[in-house]
């Protein structure tokens, strides 16, 4: 930690780092669950409000945009406002929005309280950085890949978790434990949480007129947002396509079947903590490279299980490109977080939330590209998309070292 951010800290000397860490993990895993879950209840929140086809579909969507909005415009704040009062503010607002969707009588208030929710979602990308700050940086990417660690679970736990959540109680009732769940939080935060005076004097129009200013001047910034990008593409194909091709043989497996296989991929989230540890060793560059190898190689597994004639074999070969996927897109993650961590302790929200918001544009590639793709070729055309991202990610890596120190 630099004397600069140290005297802005209160009190930093006597927080202790490892319980931090952990409930800024669950915090993320957490909230980011939201984020995701609607993208399997949408078919029971349209019926059950009688929704058009349209209507339920914005759900998703608007949930989405309203957290790249979040990113881009609540998250600089941690660069402008106490950040302890700034994180308690937003996940009260998620809070209340989790309510007011589970509440809700119509789809008018359906879908502006999603939005609400998925803005107040940028909580998570509030929670990192704070995080960040409170260990020196040849720390600092262990403590960045265990946080990371938790918001992976999160992401890949959502979907399953929300569809079991539903068979079990409804949809409402996911909305219900997920404001629940916030709330514990908001207090152990409450009490676990530094307070962080951020060091920038600018007014909040000179903050979101800096983004531009940031991408220029950080090439750091701009190629692991680059990378970070690409393998959100091959992430969001990949689970976009592969539940419309598990039903189907060799596979065969059924809606529980599905959501048990997406359980799979938290094995791949082991990595993130042991990324950002070797990061902080100087094996960045290496890790990146051979994360971005495992992201193509991984697919070409997964396209081959696909035409195995044994069921077995097929859901073996399946699981492991699978496991394999999630290991090389979490190092990449992992590391890019690192990197961006160690740039301007006065810009930290600024660039936490360029980074998500650039990464996330990725994902929205990723998803219409397998869109495509499927439409195209099937599963196989599915598979050499998504691993051309990381392919695009290896080229990337032989041609600049820049972010990978």
């Amino acid at each position: 930690m630099t004397i600069s951010e140290a005297t802005k800290l209160s009190p930093a000397r006597t927080v202790a780092v490892r319980p931090l860490i952990w409930i800024g993990a669950i915090t993320t895993g957490t909230v980011v669950t939201n984020l995701f879950a609607p993208q399997i209840l949408v078919g029971l929140m349209g019926r059950s409000l009688g929704m058009t086809t349209l209507e339920a579909g914005l759900i998703s969507t608007l949930t989405l945009l309203g957290y790249a909005l979040g990113l881009l415009l609540l998250v600089p704040l941690v660069d402008l406002v106490e950040n302890k009062r700034l994180i308690l503010r937003t996940l009260a607002c998620a809070i209340v929005a989790a309510i007011g969707t589970a509440m809700a009588p119509t789809p008018l208030i359906l879908l502006a309280a999603t939005f609400i929710l998925g803005a107040s979602c940028a909580a998570i990308q509030m929670v990192v950085p704070l995080v960040a700050s409170m260990v020196p940086p040849e720390r600092r990417g262990q403590a960045i890949g265990d946080v990371m660690s938790g918001l992976m679970i999160g992401i890949l736990l959502s979907r399953p978790m929300a569809s079991l959540i539903a068979d079990s109680w409804n949809w409402r009732g996911y909305y219900v434990t997920s404001a629940v769940l916030m709330t514990v939080l908001a207090a152990a935060l409450a009490r676990t949480l530094p307070t962080l005076q951020p060091a920038a004097k600018v007014s909040y129009g000179a903050l979101l007129r800096s983004f531009p200013t940031l991408l220029r001047e950080e090439p750091v910034l701009r190629v692991r947002s680059w990378t970070a990008a690409l393998v959100m593409a091959s992430f969001t194909a990949f689970w976009a396509a592969v539940a419309l091709r598990l039903p189907d043989a060799p596979f065969k497996l059924d809606a529980k079947g599905i959501a048990l296989f997406a359980l799979i991929g938290v094995a791949g989230a082991v990595a993130t903590p042991l990324a950002g540890r070797w990061g902080d060793r100087g094996l960045a560059r290496p890790m990146l490279i051979g994360s971005h190898l495992l992201i193509s190689a991984s697919l070409a597994l997964c396209a081959w299980a696909g035409v195995l004639e044994s069921r077995i074999a097929a859901l073996v070969a399946l699981s492991l490109g699978t496991i394999l996927l999630d290991l090389g897109i979490t190092t990449d993650q992992t590391l890019g977080r690192r990197a961006v961590n160690l740039l301007r302790p006065e810009a930290r929200g600024r660039i936490n939330g360029l980074f998500v918001a650039l990464f996330f544009i990725g994902g929205a590639v990723g998803a219409a590209a397998a869109s495509a793709a499927w439409n195209f070729g099937g599963w196989t055309a599915v598979c050499a998309v998504a691993a051309a991202f990381g392919v695009l990610g290896f080229i990337t890596d032989l041609a600049t070292k820049t972010g990978s120190e």
